[in-house]
């Protein structure tokens, strides 16, 4: 082999040589590239799931700022409705206590209530009260229970009070403290649309 065929043969191998070499480092590079891209994908995929979470969060968490808002609003305006509607209630009560008070039943009612209230008090002292609209009933009621009865100075709306001294025994059968009792019970019953 001659000079120039060894160096031809030398200039191939080196070529080759150099080709391959480059092809390995070229894969290499590629693969090391391709490494860092999916690496690079992974994290933005990793970061994006993050930022959905925390933003999903944070809107679940407005979200249910804005219906207990709406909620405690909602309640407000349902008790304020029932207070009125109460109110309402216990005004048509009142109204018809009132006219209950000028029936033969009302009487009887009164005439019943101070019989037990004598009797309770087993023959001690007891000063019966009558309220002041009742005034007109007293002789009446008098006969009929037969015991002296008071006209109160202060209006109970009706009814009727017995107080036994000796023992400081109040019997209140007055409508106004009936009234009082029965509305700081009273509860519409139905459906609670708020639980």
């Amino acid at each position: 082999m001659t000079i120039e065929e060894k160096l031809q043969h030398f200039n191939d191998y080196a070529m080759e040589d150099a080709r391959l070499q480059s092809a390995e480092q070229l894969d290499e590079y590629q693969k090391a590239l391709e490494q860092i891209f999916q690496e690079h994908k992974e994290e933005k995929r990793r970061q994006e799931e993050l930022q959905i979470k925390t933003e999903t969060e944070q809107i679940i968490r407005e979200n249910n700022k804005e219906f207990s808002q709406e909620q405690t609003k909602i309640r407000r305006e349902v008790r304020q409705k029932t207070e009125e509607l109460k109110d309402k209630l216990f005004v048509e009560i009142k109204d018809r206590l009132g006219r209950f008070m000028d029936t033969p039943a009302y009487s009887e009612m009164l005439v019943r209530q101070m019989q037990e209230a004598l009797e309770f008090a087993a023959g001690q002292e007891m000063i019966l009260y009558l309220d002041p609209a009742d005034s007109s009933k007293k002789m009446e009621l008098e006969a009929k229970v037969q015991a002296p009865i008071t006209v109160s100075q202060y209006s109970f709306s009706g009814g009727m009070r017995a107080v036994i001294p000796s023992k400081n025994i109040l019997i209140d059968h007055s409508f106004e403290t009936k009234l009082i009792e029965e509305k700081e019970r009273f509860v519409f019953k139905g459906g609670d649309i708020l639980g």
